[in-house]
């Protein structure tokens, strides 16, 4: 019984682990729903990245930008009045991502 218990203690932890391991990961998909999201940065508006580019229109060249993250967070701050996101976070790692394949 205390074995039993054991081994499914473990899968239970096993399962946190990898549940939280992926929860931060940055992806592509989760880029373009933030793009299109206007409570991006806590935005104060109803206002998000596609109202002023429809379909990425206009950041084709943006991926290769090394002050990617500058830019993005300018235009948070500037057009939707929201705060700048750190970009170490997955957010705006997946944000990158999906900028970046705007360009390919």
């Amino acid at each position: 019984m205390k074995r039993m218990m054991f081994v499914l203690s473990m899968i239970m932890m096993f399962g946190i682990f990898i549940s939280t391991a992926f929860a931060g990961k940055s992806n592509l998909e989760q880029g373009k729903k933030l793009f299109n999201d206007p409570t991006l940065g806590g935005s104060t508006n109803e206002k998000s990245c596609a109202s002023c580019h429809p379909a990425g229109d206009g950041l084709d060249q943006a991926g290769s930008n090394p002050k990617l993250t500058a830019m993005i967070n300018q235009c948070i701050v500037g057009a939707l009045k929201g705060e700048k996101i750190d970009g170490r976070k997955s957010e705006m790692r997946s944000l990158k991502l999906y900028i970046e394949s705007l360009g390919k």
